[in-house]
């Protein structure tokens, strides 16, 4: 643990990061599961909104640092392809 009262606050702080990008993490793999979903039903409308609302967070998420552009990239280019071959 820190000793100098500067680092206490910064390590707190940094620990409340932690756990909101864990959380930001977590809602990209669920939106990526909703549109694997869409997908296995075979409905190829329902795929692509849920496609489009998963690339506007994972955009977001890239610009703020929480992911990593070639990961988003990948994952983006990973669905559409599996949509578009339905």
């Amino acid at each position: 643990m820190a000793n100098i009262k500067s680092s206490k606050k910064h390590s707190i702080i940094s620990e409340k990061r932690r756990k909101l990008n864990i959380s930001k993490r977590s809602t990209i793999k669920t939106f990526i599961k909703k549109v694997y979903f869409f997908i296995k039903m075979k409905d190829k409308n329902k795929a692509y909104q849920a496609f489009y609302i998963f690339q506007s967070f994972i955009d977001r998420y890239c610009s703020k640092g929480i992911l990593h552009i070639n990961k988003a990239s990948r994952y983006k280019s990973v669905l559409i392809k599996n949509i578009k071959c339905m």
